[in-house]
């Protein structure tokens, strides 16, 4: 048995559009100079204070970061809805879903820097549910690249670290990953580089979403 876990913002959707107009609003609602979109796609898949204190170049949280995460999360659904923004799959990810979420020998999850909110939204709205048994988000552990959302999916599920692959865009899933035991896979699709992905331990690199097939056997 295997356990595949994806991250989500940049890997499985792509979300950073609607991630950025969010938090430029917010950094304008705090009297703060509006970020390039490379900044807000740099910190892509942390938790969203520590995120937003990496953005001003602070070491941690402080309490305006904590202030500024809860208007973020407030303004959240409502750029959403009223810009029409969405968080479509990337191109070939419901192939690839569809093909393994139905395997006996695979179990399939998410760890994600998103709320639970957020990232059974986007379960319900590609109609993943059905396929993804396990998950973990800013909710539930501490920020990646902190092994705990991984290694917690191992306990829950029963599969070891050495039998698990963690599939993700950042510097950060790799990290994890490999912090944890685990297969780290990087994907060239989303918003951290090849060259970063393969520095912070990727153990393979896919250009495509059915590459994911082969690695996963």
């Amino acid at each position: 048995m295997k356990l595949v876990l994806f991250d989500c913002d940049g890997t499985l959707v792509d979300s950073a559009a609607l991630i950025h107009e969010t938090m430029r609003r917010t950094f304008v609602q705090f009297g703060k100079p509006e970020p390039e979109i490379a900044a807000t796609k740099s910190i892509i898949g942390l938790t969203l204070d520590i995120a937003i204190a990496r953005m001003q170049g602070k070491p941690h949280a402080d309490d305006e970061a904590v202030e500024m995460m809860a208007y973020y999360k407030s303004l959240f659904s409502v750029v959403r809805q009223d810009l029409g923004f969405r968080e479509p799959l990337f191109d070939g990810i419901r192939e690839v879903i569809d093909t393994i979420g139905p395997r006996d020998d695979l179990l399939i999850g998410a760890v994600t820097g998103k709320s639970r909110r957020g990232l059974n939204l986007v379960m319900e709205t590609h109609a993943f549910d059905k396929y993804f048994i396990v998950g973990r988000t800013a909710d539930d552990c501490p920020s990646k690249p902190h092994p705990a959302m991984v290694t917690e999916c191992c306990s829950e599920t029963g599969v070891d670290p050495a039998q698990t692959l963690v599939i993700g865009d950042a510097i950060y899933d790799m990290q994890m990953a490999k912090a944890a035991g685990a297969t780290a896979i990087g994907v060239a699709w989303g918003y951290a580089s090849i060259d970063d992905l393969r520095q912070a331990g990727a153990d393979a690199i896919v250009h495509h979403p059915r590459e994911l097939l082969a690695l996963i056997g």
